[in-house]
């Protein structure tokens, strides 16, 4: 018999306020950690040059991967809107703890879902 997912299990990422060098750091770190729609071929791309660029991503918390992430060096702070439903975010954001030094800027709480806007910093 199947198992049923009693709960949301993925996360969206939102990646805007650094390089797209940044970006794809975040991105790799956290695709070494779960399963996305990010390729590992899929690189950051600034498509303006006063404009920001914002980066979309999203992540499967159900089930870790084994990987090697490590904290990563950015070359400044990272903004990340993280938005899922509360197992999934308690998850991601245990992970992100992990790697990242991570600022809480602010909660938005819904009723099965909650939004973190978060600043990234290396550790």
């Amino acid at each position: 018999m199947g198992s049923e997912q009693t709960h949301p299990e993925t996360v969206s990422v939102e990646i805007s306020g650094c390089s797209k060098h940044d970006a794809r750091i975040v991105f790799d770190t956290l695709c070494a950690c779960f399963t996305s729609d990010r390729c590992a071929d899929d690189i950051p791309e600034e498509f303006h040059e006063t404009r920001p660029t914002v980066w979309l991503g999203t992540f499967d918390v159900a089930d870790a991967l084994e990987g090697t992430a490590r904290p990563v060096k950015l070359s400044a702070t990272v903004d990340a809107d993280v938005q899922g439903g509360y197992w999934a975010i308690d998850r991601f954001r245990t992970t992100l703890d992990s790697l990242f030094t991570v600022h809480d800027l602010s909660k938005v709480p819904g009723d099965q879902e909650e939004e973190l806007h978060l600043r990234l910093e290396s550790r």
